[in-house]
């Protein structure tokens, strides 16, 4: 597939797009249904549908003519855009640094932003440097708080009391006393701050038995990775003035007139510590109805009591309610009013992580580490393992955010700590990739590119936390296949509308009800403590694997939606779903329920898995427990599973799945035969994204839940498109699939038929299987290093390294093979070329003819059509990893990490040094193969 110039979409798009109104039932809704192809084309191409990078700027050490030089790299191999990110930066450069924010930087900024966008490429900015949001501009009254609670004992004979901070260490530059209170022998607790003269208590009560003082104090934590001109104290994200005096600066800095970049960045939610504003106890109590204050010995303890937990919930929720409202809600104003979008990452925080995603306008998830699949050949080392594997559901909350609140982009900062640095290849990638794609992601940005000046040789700048892929980088030559798979398969998940029929409730409050410390910090870090023992994670991993679609919805985005046409709609641009699901839960606010209630009484479907157990905080309680009592048992469930309930109908139910049925809301029949999917709707057409992560070939007839007749197979590795075999199952289609284990397909299905389209080439069973021998001759590029080997001549076919030769073990870069074999033609036949191991990728030329590139399991190619009869020429490129020629300045001590502030770290977070490491095997090993299909 060639993909057009961006200097033609527009065009192509205006002349290919066709607009047609359906109208929808009673409410004659209409619906846009946008035929963004034939079948015999990929959706079009833009700047969004390819993958986007984190691009660190180390020190903004960044000059015209070496951005100009790095963007033109970046379009060329197919990255659609860049995020600025400025961090410290690389010893030995000051003189080069530009301080952020400066003129200097604005103009490269300005700059910067221009080139890009000649090359049709986009960029975001981080606001700020490192992480979190910060900088010098933040005054200590601005910084990130925290509350701080002493206690003071009294004697019985004590006439006063001076309240001084105690144990205050040297991070606590700030403590003010805000309130005191007493607490007296009878159990009664009551503010005497009045009491105070300057910081002492006089004349105490006889009665008063102790004193607990509230302090407003700072974290004292200052921005992480900070750039030259971005150092300073994190802010206070709970407090509005704090948030409007920091964009303010933005506002100041660039006189509004900002650059034409397209969203402002917010990194994960790292502020530690930050549980508290100056106004909180206020907050709360108008939102809450009750003091704080005087509910601190709850408040502190850890022992799970009823009450302490009630008012833990509601001091969790206030921090949400604020976080929410005083900044992101806010920052996503401010930006809108200047014509940016925002883009966010909402895990780490202690509020509702879809609520806050919702909040923007690309919610932005996050792959941390590596997971396990069962591919056959598929390197996983036990050493680069960290706690918890990346989770699809965790990286549904952002999909489902963004689909419930009309948003197309759901971006993913991907390959975060994937493996141990220079050692992770196109074939890990490939099914860490598609797991997020999986998950409703359709917008990469790689974890990251470093700004690399070109007089800085090899490896280059380098960020610690980074996968490296720059032009240093071995593979770089070689990752344009990898981004056209990403470009491809993007430009089918960002188009139409997700097709996800459930919507399953996830209950915030259940978390906010843990009983240990204060704020909780809802992280993708530990998903194993507050995730995976739900039942909300058991039922929705159950309906994914019985074959359904669902999004997860919050109680703000239940209040809301609304019905339409027995469907429930939570965005006039979302999709509508079937059924709403309410898994077992503790705590369901009685407005919650009222809320969705009100959904059925409009002709929704609702499955309760239970009865909510109760509702959560302090507040009304035992009224509202009694007004729950009332509307459960006026919808009639105490005495029957199932109601009719206004126009719509509830169900109570411990098997979801059974009583999906009973509803005829069937599933796709897809994960029937273990393969996972994702799907889109585009008016009555549907994309099917599927992938075989299991250790087996699966090759038989899928059923789709669909009324179209006709189905395409699209392959996302080289761009073809073929029709499917296919039938009519009753309400399925069932199409013939034959994928081996690693491998991914793209479906459409439609009832458009084309003639331009042959139907597809299954290579199902080989009718002939021959192996290539040949007296092998490998040669290597110059461009590789630290040298080029001597060219090696091996009688069967092996790996370049551990050969005797000591250059060839420490080279990174391209090492071509070259061989010829004698081969039986026979013209009926279509034939693929099927490798054992490739390390790491392989681009193959076949009688001087560009066959095209292997890097993802199955190592395989169709090379119909290139073979001829007798003597045939085979040519194969293989780049292998940047890790041997690391291992080689290690352990020769040459210097190449040397950095500011944390250096360069393996992944454990401890000094980097690969002195110890083997040899990473480099090139072919194994067999070569040759397999012949009849037509």
């Amino acid at each position: 597939m060639k993909f057009p110039s961006h200097k033609y979409l527009s065009l192509i798009a205006s002349i290919i797009i066709f607009f047609g109104v359906i109208s929808c039932g009673d409410n004659k809704e209409e619906e846009i249904i946008a035929f963004e192809t034939t079948v015999d084309q990929w959706p079009i191409v833009t700047k969004e549908s390819k993958p986007w990078t984190r691009w660190w700027w180390m020190g903004s050490a960044v000059d015209r003519g070496n951005i100009d030089f790095l963007l033109e790299e970046y379009e060329q191999i197919g990255l659609g855009g860049v995020e600025i990110a400025p961090i410290y930066g690389a010893k030995g450069f000051e003189d080069r640094y530009l301080e952020f924010l400066s003129p200097e930087w604005i103009a490269v900024l300005k700059h910067t932003v221009d080139k890009a966008g000649e090359l049709g490429m986009g960029v975001d900015l981080t606001q700020g440097t490192g992480w979190p949001f910060g900088g010098p501009q933040v005054r200590m009254e601005h910084a990130a708080s925290k509350m701080i609670i002493q206690e003071y004992g009294l004697t019985s004979v004590q006439q006063v009391l001076e309240i001084i901070p105690q144990g205050k260490n040297e991070k606590e530059e700030v403590m003010i006393l805000l309130h005191v209170i007493g607490v007296f022998k009878n159990g009664e607790r009551k503010e005497i701050t009045n009491l105070l003269q300057g910081n002492v208590l006089e004349k105490i009560p006889g009665d008063l038995e102790k004193v607990q003082a509230v302090y407003l104090g700072k974290t004292g934590q200052k921005v992480k990775r900070a750039a030259p001109g971005g150092e300073g104290f994190t802010f206070d994200h709970f407090f509005k003035t704090a948030v409007n005096n920091y964009l303010q600066s933005f506002d100041e800095t660039f006189d509004k007139q900002f650059p034409d970049f397209r969203a402002f960045y917010n990194d994960s939610f790292e502020v530690y510590g930050a549980d508290f504003t100056a106004d909180f106890f206020d907050e709360f109590e108008k939102r809450k109805g009750y003091d704080l204050k005087l509910m601190l010995p709850e408040f502190l303890e850890n022992n799970g009591s009823e009450k302490s937990i009630r008012v833990k919930s509601d001091y969790r929720q206030v921090l949400n309610d604020l976080l929410i409202e005083n900044f992101t809600e806010n920052w996503s104003d401010w930006a809108k009013e200047r014509g940016k979008l925002t883009k966010n990452q909402a895990h780490g925080s202690p509020g509702n992580l879809l609520d806050i995603y919702g909040a923007v306008d690309i919610p932005e998830c996050e792959t941390f580490g590596s997971s396990y699949f069962p591919i056959p050949g598929l390197r996983r080392d036990s050493a680069d393992i960290r706690n918890v594997d990346p989770d699809p559901i965790m990286l549904k909350f952002a999909s489902s955010a963004a689909h419930l609140t009309g948003k197309n982009l759901v971006s993913c900062e991907t390959f975060t700590w994937l493996g141990e640095h220079f050692k992770s290849s196109f074939s890990q990638m490939k099914p860490e990739l598609d797991q997020t794609f999986l998950a409703g992601v359709n917008h990469v940005f790689y974890h990251g590119v470093t700004y690399s000046p070109q007089d800085v040789a090899f490896p280059g700048w380098l960020f610690y936390a980074s996968l490296n892929l720059n032009q240093h980088n071995s593979l770089w030559d070689h990752l344009p296949a990898f981004n056209q798979y990403i470009t491809r398969t993007q430009s089918v998940l960002q188009a139409g509308k997700p097709d996800n029929e459930l919507l399953v409730y996830w209950p915030v409050y259940d978390v906010w009800a843990n009983p240990e410390g204060r704020m909780e910090l809802i992280s993708v870090h530990h998903i194993d403590k507050w995730l995976h023992p739900t039942e909300f994670y058991k039922q929705s991993k159950s309906l994914m694997e019985l074959g359904y679609s669902i999004d997860f919805i919050s109680d703000k985005m239940i209040s809301g939606a609304d019905v339409r046409n027995g469907q429930i709609k939570s965005h006039e641009n979302a999709s509508a779903a079937k059924t709403l699901i309410i898994p077992k839960v503790e705590f369901m606010p009685l407005e919650t329920l009222e809320n969705i209630l009100m959904l059925a009484e409009n002709g929704a479907t609702i499955i309760f898995q239970a009865k909510p157990a109760d509702i959560p905080g302090l507040q009304d309680l035992e009224s509202n427990r009694e007004s729950v009592s009332k509307l459960w048992k006026k919808t009639g469930l105490e005495s029957k599973n199932q109601v009719s309930y206004g126009k719509g109908k509830l169900l109570l139910s411990e098997n979801i799945a059974s009583s999906l049925e009973q509803e005829q809301i069937y599933p796709e029949g897809i994960s029937d035969s273990g393969l996972k999917f994702i799907k889109r709707k585009i008016g009555h057409d549907k994309y099917y994204f599927v992938v075989n992560h299991t250790s087996r070939l699966i090759s038989q007839p899928v059923n789709f839940l669909t009324n179209s007749e006709n189905a395409y197979l699209m392959n996302p590795l080289d761009g073809k498109i073929g029709l499917a075999n296919s039938v009519r199952k009753d309400k399925y289609l069932a199409i013939d699939l034959h994928l081996e284990s690693g491998e991914s397909i793209i479906i459409r299905t439609t009832d458009q038929k084309s003639d331009q389209v042959s139907g597809w080439n299954y290579y199902t069973d080989p009718t002939s299987i021959s192996e290539i021998f040949a007296d092998w001759r490998i040669s290597f590029d110059s461009k590789g290093g630290p040298k080029t080997p001597k060219d090696q001549t091996i009688p069967s076919l092996a790996t370049w390294t551990n050969q005797g030769d000591t250059d060839a073990d420490f080279y990174s870069g391209k090492g071509t093979y070259h061989g010829s074999f004698n081969f039986d033609l026979d013209k009926s036949m279509n034939y693929t070329l099927n490798f054992s191991k490739v390390h790491e990728s392989a681009k193959i030329w076949i009688n001087g003819n560009f066959a095209g590139q292997v890097w993802s399991l199955p190592f395989k190619l169709d090379i119909s059509g290139l073979l001829v009869q007798g003597k045939n020429e085979i040519k194969i490129e293989v780049a292998n990893l940047m890790a041997n020629h690391i291992r080689y300045l290690d352990i020769n001590n040459i210097s190449w990490r040397n950095y500011h502030e944390i250096n360069f770290v393996n992944i454990d977070y401890k000094p980097f040094d690969a002195s110890s490491w083997n040899v990473m095997p480099s090139g072919l090993d194994g067999k070569i193969e040759i397999k012949g299909f009849k037509n």
